[in-house]
């Protein structure tokens, strides 16, 4: 791997760590203050707006500006999200604003791999990254736990600096305080990545016009991206299975905490630890799959997708930590090895359709308006009284069966556009030091 990718790494451990960390914070503060259940699973989908909203501009705007530069920016966004918690805004509010500065921030993140390396490592490299961005998450929710928890919240609280009143006198603004230091430190890496020699491309080339009109001129580009992803028919098969992917294991981070409080009589900072061997699985599972899958093999892992849905059944079933914690472990190692090559691939067809920062910005497009769409039912549904159990038996039975159907439609267009497919195969064989 080249140099810069490491500080690449560096950069997203510790700005993943921070947006880990504060969504313990957030889902606590909210707690703390008295705010209703759904407000808390509402987390979720507030995070993901942005990603939606923004998603025709935030690709297009990494392809304009070298990568580290963007990433430093939206650093910056997330920043002001974490203060504008600290002092006063609601949760829901400042946590989509951070989801602002994560919008922007990953086509950069992603989009610097497919520039800086060979086709050849993205498989590799995305196992490093997603095993990293996933030790982050082990941590940073650890982390996140623990900074709410009696012990080290009221030694931060103990700190008085003279003649001057911070206004931080709650377990939940002194972590976020914390936490605004770690995306200082993620910010620091970002004016370490290296530029590279891919050619910049101008977010739009009409100068007669204004920027309001040259914005709205990236809607119908996006689009085309998104259309053309779609129609890929090896495009469409990675998309759709990291977009169901991440909708469903996106919102089963909150769903553990609240299946945590009532299988297992756990507080948050207790809930959050489980929330952490799940990524520890997960990474096992990336760093397993960087190892032994290569890219053409991709498609082979679509059944793990179904074994996921049906094994989360079994979380109604569990009713201590000793089961818990291996059960977890195997979950998480499924969708590790699941996602890492089928993200390989996406990123794959998409640098060969179009610039990677807009390929990135479709896929987080589709994402996280899985993970919005299913959030917010989500956190509907909690409002009228469903249960953490019943949210379970939802995921897994949404899990399991579009799986199925996904890896029907690509026995299909093995059958029906044999000759495409193979094509697309070839040239992903072809990529200089694919093995």
């Amino acid at each position: 791997m080249k140099r810069g990718f490491y500080t690449i790494m560096a950069a997203q451990f510790f700005s993943s760590l921070a947006d880990n960390a504060l969504f313990v914070a957030a889902v606590e503060m909210i707690k703390a203050t008295g705010g209703a259940e759904w407000q808390r699973a509402a987390l979720v989908p507030m995070f993901a707006l942005f990603y939606v909203v923004l998603a025709p501009f935030v690709g297009a705007f990494a392809d304009s500006r070298p990568k580290g530069e963007v990433m430093f920016m939206s650093n910056g966004i997330k920043v002001i999200g974490c203060l504008m918690m600290l002092f006063g805004s609601h949760p829901l509010l400042s946590y989509a604003i951070v989801g602002l500065g994560a919008a922007a921030y990953s086509p950069a993140k992603y989009g610097i791999l497919t520039e800086l390396l060979p086709a050849s490592l993205l498989v590799k490299a995305n196992g490093w990254i997603e095993g990293l961005t996933i030790t982050s998450i082990i941590l940073g929710v650890l982390l996140g736990g623990q900074l709410v928890g009696p012990h080290i919240a009221s030694f931060l609280l103990s700190f008085d600096l003279p003649w001057l009143d911070v206004g931080i006198d709650t377990a939940p603004e002194a972590a976020i305080s914390v936490i605004v230091l770690l995306y200082g430190l993620a910010a620091w890496f970002n004016t370490r990545i290296p530029q590279t020699d891919a050619p910049l491309m101008p977010m739009h080339s009409d100068k007669a016009h204004s920027l309001a009109y040259n914005l709205f001129a990236l809607v119908p580009d996006f689009w085309r991206c998104n259309l053309l992803l779609w129609r890929d028919r090896l495009g469409q098969i990675s998309l759709a299975t990291t977009t169901l992917f991440w909708g469903a294991s996106g919102n089963l981070r909150y769903i553990v905490l609240a299946w945590s409080a009532v299988a297992l009589g756990y507080n948050t900072t207790q809930a959050s630890s489980l929330v952490g061997v799940i990524a520890i699985g997960t990474a096992a599972g990336a760093v397993f799959a960087s190892m032994r899958m290569r890219l053409v093999d991709a498609p082979r892992v679509m059944p793990l997708g179904i074994a996921m849905g049906l094994l989360m059944l079994g979380m109604n079933f569990i009713d201590n930590v000793w089961l818990a914690a291996p059960f977890f472990i195997l979950l998480g190692g499924l969708g590790g090895f699941l996602v890492v090559p089928m993200n390989a691939l996406l990123q794959h067809r998409g640098h060969n359709l179009m610039g990677a920062g807009r390929s990135i910005a479709v896929q987080n497009f589709n994402e996280q308006a899985c993970i919005l769409a299913l959030g917010g039912l989500y956190a509907l549904a909690t409002s009228w009284g469903l249960s953490a159990f019943g949210a379970i038996v939802g995921f897994a039975a949404l899990m399991a069966g579009c799986m199925w159907l996904i890896q029907h439609w690509h026995g299909r267009n093995c059958v029906v556009h044999h000759d495409e497919v193979e094509r697309l195969m070839d040239i992903a064989r072809r990529d200089p030091g694919h093995h």
